[in-house]
């Protein structure tokens, strides 16, 4: 745990904890055996306090202008997270996560799922298909989770002893307001799983573990991002093949209590073709069109080729660096040493994130991302007119945008060949028949 973390309603922090004596750690371990053994979770764990974050430039006056931040006692996190290493292996044994959930996972992060996304979409645009796609979005998901039916779904996927010990970790929750010194009255959390918890992703990933799934759709889900996508040489078949899989998502979306917000989701259809595929429904309602659509953070248009992903990170990053320009301005007296770290450490991961995917784009696109860092070195270096863009990257040692994309795909692909997924480690060994003359994600690091 981070030293900085605020304490929970018992005011213990982890410095506290660091500094107790052996007799009172030996306390503490017979405290963690008795909640085990009597699977009774102690109250004073399942108060949380809520503290409200302004939102910037939203008016204070309205409560929607806050972020509520939830604070569990440190106590309780120090045991979910002892609890949490019992559970993982008996899950990995029942296999109750589906392989296509890749958030809250070791060894899964965003990237690899947006690639399995781009890896279907590619093979539809080699095979003149129709790529039809969903992208769902889940209201308050991880804050509306129903509790009874949250513990029906993971009564036979754990031990009994665990069950037990689990309801009684869900049931009588409560929370407390704080705002400058004050604080509210307590008052019972009827739903949802613990904000801020250790054990809170897990079991929201127990929750919705058997979303349905079609064999024709391929369902790609990070935590409550989900997308279903569906192909077809026919616009009017990759649509009803979809809607099938959308019309069973909203039944179990019904049946499960969870609501998606159709006006917030997207349809999107994906080809080199013209026209649409047909709109599909979300428990009776029509789902938005769009040419584009962001996904896990990147962004993917209609013909895949990275244009806007790659304009909105340049805009983006052009941002945060007209704020930051008064510390990496030419007349500024702070160092160069220092205005590199803070190019590497803020405003360079700004445009590097995806680039083991968006890295495949024409060379032309590619340039758009590679003058917004010449102009952003040669600003902080102060560098002389007849400096050339290359001999300023080499004097700051700092790699090219096809260098950097060579050696994150290296890297990348040598992640995949170990990965523990199935579904991640065949995407380095799908090979297909290439119709477009178009760089894949394999031969990126070869490329130049």
């Amino acid at each position: 745990m981070k030293n900085n973390k605020a304490p929970g309603f018992d005011l213990i922090t982890k410095e506290i904890l660091m500094q107790l004596p052996r007799k009172a750690i030996v306390f503490i371990t017979t405290l963690f055996n008795g909640v085990l053994r009597t699977q009774h979770f102690p109250t004073m764990w399942k108060v949380s306090i809520i503290s409200m974050i302004h939102k910037p430039g939203k008016p204070p006056e309205h409560a929607t202008s806050y972020r509520p931040i939830s604070l569990l006692p440190v106590l309780s996190k120090v045991f979910e997270r002892i609890l949490l290493n019992r559970l993982l292996p008996l899950l990995e044994v029942n296999e109750a996560i589906p392989k296509h959930q890749f958030g809250f996972r070791k060894h899964h992060s965003t990237i690899e799922q947006v690639h399995r996304v781009c890896d279907k979409i590619r093979h539809s645009l080699e095979a003149k298909e129709y790529c039809s796609a969903v992208f769902l979005d889940i209201q308050q998901a991880f804050d509306k989770v129903w509790h009874k039916g949250l513990l029906y779904k993971i009564k036979t996927l754990i031990p009994h002893t665990y069950y037990t010990l689990m309801n009684s970790y869900l049931t009588n929750r409560m929370f407390q307001v704080r705002e400058s010194g004050d604080a509210s009255e307590i008052y019972k959390i009827s739903a949802g799983v613990p904000q801020g918890s250790v054990l809170g992703p897990i079991l929201y990933t127990m929750y919705t573990a058997d979303l349905p799934q079609t064999a024709q759709v391929m369902n790609a889900t990070f935590a409550d991002d989900t997308a279903l996508l569906a192909s077809s040489t026919d616009p009017q078949i990759a649509s009803s093949i979809l809607q099938d899989s959308l019309n069973k998502v909203g039944n179990w979306l019904q049946k499960w209590r969870i609501k998606a917000s159709a006006s917030k989701s997207t349809h999107i259809t994906i080809t080199l073709r013209k026209g649409n595929c047909p709109p599909v429904q979300l428990e009776n309602n029509t789902l938005p069109q769009s040419d584009s659509v962001k996904y896990l953070g990147i962004h993917l248009d209609r013909r895949l080729t990275w244009k806007k992903h790659i304009k909105m990170k340049r805009d983006e990053t052009n941002i945060r660096f007209r704020t930051m320009y008064w510390l990496l301005a030419r007349n500024s007296k702070l160092s160069v040493d220092n205005k590199l770290l803070i190019y590497k450490m803020i405003l360079k991961p700004v445009w590097t994130y995806g680039i083991q995917l968006w890295g495949s784009a024409c060379s032309s696109n590619l340039t758009i991302i590679q003058r917004l860092q010449n102009g952003i070195l040669r600003t902080l270096s102060n560098a002389p007119w007849f400096l050339t863009n290359s001999e300023i990257h080499e004097a700051l040692d700092i790699k090219t945008v096809k260098e950097e994309i060579q050696q994150s795909s290296t890297n990348y692909n040598k992640r995949l060949d170990n990965h523990p997924n199935d579904l991640a480690a065949e995407l380095i060994k799908i090979t297909y028949n290439k119709r477009l003359k178009r760089h894949d994600i394999q031969t990126l690091q070869s490329r130049w």
